[in-house]
């Protein structure tokens, strides 16, 4: 039986700083792990770097209007350089820039240019707080990509090994979307009802199916709750999900993981903890905990477990594994293949844009917290002649209301503002955005920095990261795709961004990957490092390929998985 309901997140010590499991990082696939373990029966230790945050009491912004904010909602100067990177792909403001790390407190190095962009949110619940939501399943030709061209490692699972998995976590996290039967991008059994596209997106849908064979635009699937689910939501259209959402609208540690791992009374919180390294014992041959710097005080503790699940998110679990150096592992925790670090990848980003001059007696309400998706549909059946693997898109319609005014700092202001507001404008927009998929190189890597730390004197990540000649050839077929189907659409006035100017987005994955070989790879199958089987490695760090897929529902599946073994392992007297 599971011991009386604990409140929320509570912080309880436990004697010797002994526990049967050590979770690090409460993010999406740590909070998933600390749940999965404290359901199993595990007494577990979840560390955070950042600051605690309670759901619903802690989003102070969630629905304050933007005349109440000191700055209306706006950065002030001074923030901007602490937010410079970070807002190439969040819009960081003044609600919600509590969920995002400073980058002078926190800086990162970049050896050879500023192209790869590293958000981070160094608080309870992580990135979960300010993800975008977009959940969808990988298929094997993502997970058979890299045997089929001789790029990176075979992943050492294909889909029918984690597809039970996916369906676990879906039934939980609650992700709205439709039906499609495409092999390339399974469907779920447990979809919610998909919103709703508006009237210009149905167009576009309409007339891509009739032009093109190979490709279809669909709605977004996304963890935004379109019925009530596990004491959540319903979504309330708002679209301020970055500044937390006090109806668990939608998923995040706070609002569903966490509080049931809590609910067991198995689980102790311990927040403002920068996990150091793991300890390993030569003569056990096995990891027998962690060592803290308190964010707070300076002072250090050190805590021990059989089982240590690492999911501080890719960068962070990497450099916490290298700096977990013994005589045993000299260049990092489970670094025999020299691989880990390297094979940063993330994904490509590009976008288009077009005006539609048409329904104008339609208009649209509420803030869809979702967009429209094109399902990859490049080197699917037949490969391209120019590039390896593929992209998506996503993106939405939408009509401006305000068509005539005078913009200062991008705000409108006086009477012809005014007089406009009450009128939509006299078109739509419809905008795509690419997401491809990089190829994995060992050039692209991490490390920690020898010579630059952050405040609290440790060291920063120093990154070696390029595009490659795939990556330029795949975004530019994507503008001419882009351009092209936006005409096809009736568009005008289409506009893209240059071929060569790629943005990186937040999907960083890679630098401790799965495969079937140790002398090639990190990790085994089940996301155990090889040469260390009583830690695992869940996050974006264990992944052998990036596809052009967003990530997040995989690791939530890999996790479930990965913690479904463990316990096994730990009741056979393995672990």
């Amino acid at each position: 039986m599971s011991a009386s309901p604990a409140p929320p997140f509570a912080q309880r010590t436990h004697a010797a700083n002994r526990y049967d499991a050590i979770v690090i990082g409460s993010g999406i696939s740590g909070g998933w792990a600390a749940k999965e373990l404290t359901q199993k029966g595990l007494r577990v230790l979840l560390l955070e770097r950042g600051r605690p945050i309670e759901h619903i009491n802690d989003y102070k912004t969630a629905l304050t209007p933007s005349w109440e904010m000191p700055h209306r909602g706006r950065k002030t100067v001074a923030e901007a350089d602490a937010y410079r990177l970070t807002s190439r792909n969040y819009g960081v403001d003044e609600y919600n820039k509590g969920f995002y790390v400073s980058e002078i407190d926190s800086p990162y190095v970049q050896t050879q240019n500023e192209d790869f962009v590293w958000a981070r949110g160094h608080q309870v619940g992580g990135r979960s707080l300010t993800w975008g939501r977009q959940c969808y399943r990988w298929s094997d030709l993502d997970f058979g990509d890299n045997l089929r061209d001789g790029h990176g490692v075979d992943w050492p699972i294909r889909y029918k090994d984690i597809e039970p998995w996916y369906t676990y976590v879906e039934k939980f996290v609650g992700i709205s979307g439709s039906k499609e039967g495409l092999p390339h991008l399974p469907d779920s059994p447990e979809f919610l009802p998909p919103m709703a596209m508006n009237c210009v997106e149905k167009h576009a849908a309409m007339q891509i199916a009739k032009t093109y064979a190979d490709r279809r635009l669909i709605i977004g699937r996304v963890a935004n709750l379109t019925a009530p689910k596990l004491g959540r939501g319903p979504c309330q259209f708002r679209n301020a999900c970055d500044r937390g959402c006090p109806f668990g609208g939608y998923f995040s540690s706070n609002a569903a993981t966490l509080p049931v791992a809590a609910a067991t009374g198995r689980l102790t919180l311990r927040p403002y903890s920068i996990v150091t390294r793991l300890l390993y014992d030569d003569a056990k041959k096995r990891a027998t905990g962690v060592e803290v710097l308190d964010a707070e005080t300076g002072a250090m503790h050190a805590y021990q477990a059989r089982l240590i699940f690492v999911n501080a998110s890719t960068i962070s679990t990497t450099m916490i594994l290298q700096q977990s150096t013994s005589p045993r592992f000299p260049n990092g925790l489970g670094n025999d293949s020299d691989q880990l670090g390297r094979n940063l990848v993330t994904h490509s980003k590009i976008s288009v844009g077009g005006r539609y001059d048409g329904f104008l007696d339609q208009y649209t309400y509420g803030r869809r917290a979702n967009g429209i998706y094109v399902p990859r549909f490049r080197n699917v059946t037949q490969q391209h002649a120019d590039f390896r693997r593929g992209y998506n898109y996503q993106g939405g319609g939408s009509r401006p209301r305000i068509d005539v005014n005078t913009p200062v700092d991008g705000q409108a202001f006086g009477a012809a503002w005014k007089d406009s507001l009450p009128y939509p404008a006299d078109h739509w927009s419809l905008g795509l955005t690419a997401f491809g998929e990089m190829l994995p190189d060992p050039n692209n890597r991490v490390r920690p920095s020898a010579t630059v730390r952050d405040k609290w004197g440790l060291a920063v990540p120093e990154i070696d990261f390029n595009w490659s000649a795939n990556d330029y050839a795949m975004m530019a077929d994507a503008v001419r795709e882009g351009r092209t189907m936006l005409e096809q659409i009736g568009c005008q006035q289409i506009t893209s961004d240059p071929p060569r100017a790629i943005r990186s987005t937040v999907h960083e994955m890679g630098t401790a990957r799965m495969g079937r070989d140790p002398k090639t790879s990190v990790l085994n199958a089940h996301n155990q490092v090889h040469a260390c089987t009583n830690v695992f490695v869940t996050d974006g760090a264990s992944m052998a390929s990036a596809s052009c897929v967003n990530p997040s529902l995989t690791y939530m599946a890999l996790t479930a998985r990965a913690v479904d073994h463990a316990v096994r392992e730990m009741k056979r007297g393995v672990l």
